[in-house]
């Protein structure tokens, strides 16, 4: 069946649907920015290799959660940049290409604010767990706003690993609600097709 020919645009439609192609820098700039994460990532992995025989074992899993912290914003912003271009700007037309990623032939508005909830419920997750491990110390260190110069601090507070985890929670209850409304869209467009 071959695809029906597209009716003209008149100059006013034609200008609205191109401005779609503003958002072409804004794609770019999240590439130089995905570029300053890898700077990011070989700066800690550096410090990680480099520190090895002199870090203890809580150090090198902080070193280690910062390392998975940057490849999960790192993710975000590859769906981000790829799903939001495919989706709002134009098709990368990579159907049979061996690298295609497997969740973007079925990408969409819907799928990548999905998508996107759940890598953000990550990236939250590993800064709790990094914000816990440092808990530890609560107590046993004084805060860095009262500490001496040259003395080791803490700079968890009980206040805000408390707010910390209302925000990850917000995140999770969030993420259900976007996607208990995606399945109820989903359900009534299936229902809309069936009853014509």
């Amino acid at each position: 069946m071959s695809p029906k020919p597209h009716t003209p645009l008149n100059p006013l439609q034609s200008l609205i649907f191109s401005s779609r192609w503003m958002q072409l820098p804004l794609y770019l700039g999240l590439i130089v920015a995905q570029g300053v994460y890898v700077i990011l990532f070989c700066k800690e992995l550096w410090h990680l290799t480099h520190g090895a025989f002199e870090l203890n074992e809580q150090q090198v899993m902080l070193i280690v959660l910062a390392l998975i912290d940057v490849v999960m914003i790192s993710n975000l912003l590859i769906m981000v940049i790829v799903g939001g271009y495919e989706t709002f700007v134009s098709r990368l037309n990579l159907q049979g290409h061996p690298d295609q990623p497997e969740w973007l032939s079925h990408v969409n508005a819907s799928v990548l604010k999905v998508k996107l909830a759940m890598a953000i419920i990550g990236i939250s997750s590993i800064h709790l767990l990094k914000t816990f491990i440092e808990a530890g110390q609560l107590g046993a260190l004084p805060p860095c706003l009262t500490a001496a110069a040259g003395v080791r601090c803490s700079t968890v507070t009980e206040t805000g690993v408390m707010w910390q985890t209302i925000i990850h929670m917000a995140f999770i209850i969030s993420a259900i609600g976007i996607a208990w409304t995606d399945k109820l869209m989903g359900a009534t467009a299936s229902n809309n097709k069936t009853a014509h």
